[in-house]
């Protein structure tokens, strides 16, 4: 298997460990999940376009590495404080967990069919 196609298998672990954990009430954790798994499928077409890792968690500054369209940057946006809640339990983010995990899911889902494509 290639080191791209790894990342994706993990994207796609992270998602389905994402709303395994959503589903047993646990919003902290599958946000942080819905996250990671947003950066590892950008990280991975990084990985096979630009042949280079970057250690980042912001998924605005990937996206625009790779390229994506505006919507894509636009998720990517919106998720990046979605890293917050499980690692700092302080988080003041601007998402409301309850209302916007719903939209995180579709948002992810939408990433990784766009990598999908690209890959």
């Amino acid at each position: 298997m290639k080191e791209y196609e790894e990342w994706l298998e993990y994207a796609e672990k992270d998602l389905e460990g994402a709303k395994h954990s959503i589903s047993g009430g646990y919003l902290e954790i599958g946000a942080f999940l819905l996250q990671q798994s947003a950066e590892k499928a950008l990280k991975a077409v990084l990985i096979k376009e630009q042949k280079k890792l970057v250690k980042t968690h912001d998924l605005v500054k990937l996206s625009e590495l790779i390229g994506t369209p505006k919507e894509i940057q636009n998720f990517c946006n919106e998720l990046n404080p979605a890293y917050m809640f499980n690692r700092y339990p302080d988080a003041d983010g601007k998402l409301n967990l309850k209302n916007d995990i719903k939209n995180l899911i579709k948002w992810v889902e939408e990433i990784l069919k766009w990598v999908k494509k690209k890959l």
